[in-house]
């Protein structure tokens, strides 16, 4: 036998070693089965029905049947005032929390990623917040603004600042003071990923460039930022979609009020639900979320694709 006829065997039986193709495929999807079957049952599932039940006229207490209706919940929709008063209102929050949420948290980050004494204490005590329970936080935040006994207040006072004032039932302050306990509470999440993204970017990009004479900001602006960017944009779109999609922090503050000025759209849609019995018209207040949520998703995943942030 020659020794090119032996190879040749060697390759062909090395190269039929392993299992085919279609049974490899078989058994990826079987290992994949465990936690694609939870999706499915708990995300996917309720989603589908929650479409579906935008179509009908689902009420609850009443006697005769669901009826197909169409999308008449979204033509009402298109002219109910107060759902885009909603949304307005949604998307300040949204923008009001994530852009000094990640500011205050890139501070944070950049202060924490210092060779502090007791770093590790003060990284641990930055995520206390985030630990917290958001029904948690709303209360203890409750207190702290409570008009009469209120260490806000109390401190006003003691600063001959005035009186002090109700600040979640004021129509100018509701909105703000909401916005600063969503800051406060969701800082830690967005700081923890910055420090990641600090503590992986090599130092001696940063001795190379002070040894090069660049300041600080040079500093930042070279070599810290071009390796958070990417980080940077995924947990601010992170951000804003949890935003948006705030309910039990604003629920517990103000429950809406005062007046509707800090009612969300998921609060809107929890009222017509669970309040009026509209459980079709809700459904269809929650597709319309859905669908702008996935738009700005979707934005997200494309300038990440083009500007080459997905590698």
């Amino acid at each position: 036998m020659s020794l090119a006829t032996e190879n040749r065997r060697t390759v062909r039986r090395a190269s039929g070693a392993g299992p085919p193709r279609s049974a490899a495929g078989h058994g990826a999807w079987f290992l994949v089965l465990p936690a694609l079957i939870p999706i499915l049952v708990l995300s996917v599932g309720p989603l589908l029905y929650g479409i579906l039940l935008a179509f009908t006229d689902a009420q609850s207490g009443r006697t005769t049947p669901t009826q197909w209706i169409g999308a008449l919940n979204f033509s009402d929709l298109l002219h109910d005032t107060l759902f885009w008063e909603s949304f307005r209102i949604g998307l300040l929050w949204a923008v009001g929390v994530t852009v000094p949420q990640f500011l205050l948290a890139l501070g944070l980050a950049l202060l924490l990623d210092q060779d502090l004494r007791l770093r590790w204490l003060a990284r641990a005590l930055a995520i206390v917040p985030w630990a917290m329970p958001e029904v948690v936080v709303g209360v203890m935040w409750r207190l702290v603004y409570n008009p009469d006994a209120g260490i806000l207040n109390e401190s006003l006072r003691d600063l001959g600042l005035g009186d002090g004032r109700d600040w979640l039932s004021g129509l100018a302050t509701a909105l703000p003071a909401v916005i600063v306990v969503g800051v406060w509470a969701g800082m830690p999440q967005t700081t923890v990923a910055l420090l990641a993204g600090l503590q992986n970017t090599p130092r001696e990009l940063h001795e190379a460039a002070a040894v090069d004479g660049a300041g600080a900001w040079r500093r930042f602006r070279t070599v810290t930022w071009p390796a958070l960017r990417p980080i940077a944009l995924a947990i601010t779109a992170l951000n804003f979609i949890w935003n948006f999609n705030s309910f039990a922090l604003v629920y517990v503050l103000t429950s809406g009020g005062p007046g509707g000025r800090t009612r969300l759209p998921m609060l809107f849609a929890y009222e017509e639900a669970f309040r009026y019995g509209q459980f079709g018209y809700a459904a269809a207040m929650g597709c319309v979320m859905v669908a702008v949520v996935s738009v700005f998703l979707a934005l997200f995943l494309v300038g990440r694709i083009r500007g080459g942030d997905d590698r």
